[in-house]
């Protein structure tokens, strides 16, 4: 007899049904989006410009690429990617929230890379494209809100070319105990402070910062990169931890 799947995930710290953490994740990104690219520089003190600076490093992406970028928000990835490629390439700018999407559109308009990206309203557990479309696939700082991570690992896999790779940029666990005091207290404490007094939403940042907590940890994540099928998977830590960049090929 088979174990019976859990019907409940986690929403933060809360416990809620499966099938109402896309609507209640949906909600905190409508609520932040507008804040969202000052809110990250005013969290991280611009540091995360630097982690998807070292994320893009990775991509071995050559001019006429073709490249997914899954849970894009904003668009500072789908940017740099757009680069890489150039024209003769394209870049796929996915978001399952309309307002993120939305935003991405206009930074990448406005940065003038028009004509090699599409952006696409599209849940990262089914993502809407043949298999073996790309070159590469990159989530950064989406794989903690998917409802099913092992799902939209097995689908992001599935739409990588032979030869392609997968890149997560993820919060992840401190490696140093003394390390993960002093990033409680700042993360628990001052970022909810933060989100409500610049953008007047405590909540939204709080369940930011829980689900922080409750995404896998970097060997948890490496485990499930492995089993979703791909392969010569490692990870990256950065800042002794706190944040990690895993990635893995579908070979």
């Amino acid at each position: 007899m088979s174990p019976v799947e859990p019907q409940t995930t986690d929403f933060g710290f809360e416990q809620v049904q499966k099938a109402d953490k896309a609507g209640r994740v949906r909600a905190v990104f409508d609520s932040v989006a507008s804040r969202y690219d000052l809110m990250n520089d005013l969290m991280s003190g611009g540091a995360h410009r630097l982690w998807k600076q070292f994320t893009l490093s990775l991509t071995g992406l050559q001019p006429g690429g073709r490249v997914l970028d899954v849970a894009g928000g904003t668009g500072d990835l789908a940017v740099g990617l757009a680069r890489q490629v150039g024209r003769s390439g394209l870049v796929m700018l996915t978001d399952i929230n309309a307002s993120m999407l939305g935003a991405g559109r206009d930074r990448l308009i406005d940065a003038g890379l028009v004509g090699n990206v599409l952006c696409v309203q599209a849940d990262a557990e089914v993502l809407p494209f043949a298999d073996a479309s790309f070159d590469c696939v990159t989530i950064g700082f989406g794989l903690r809100n998917v409802t099913d991570k092992a799902r939209a690992l097995a689908s992001m896999r599935r739409v990588l070319k032979i030869g392609g790779q997968l890149l997560v940029l993820e919060f992840s666990k401190p490696a140093m105990p003394s390390l993960q005091a002093l990033y409680d207290a700042y993360s628990l404490r001052v970022l909810p402070l933060m989100g409500r007094l610049v953008a007047g939403d405590a909540d939204s940042y709080r369940y930011l910062v829980e689900s922080i907590r409750r995404h896998p940890d970097q060997e948890t994540l490496l485990a499930m990169l492995r089993e979703a099928g791909l392969a010569e998977c490692r990870y990256h830590n950065l800042m002794g931890g706190i944040v990690a960049v895993h990635r893995g090929y579908h070979l």
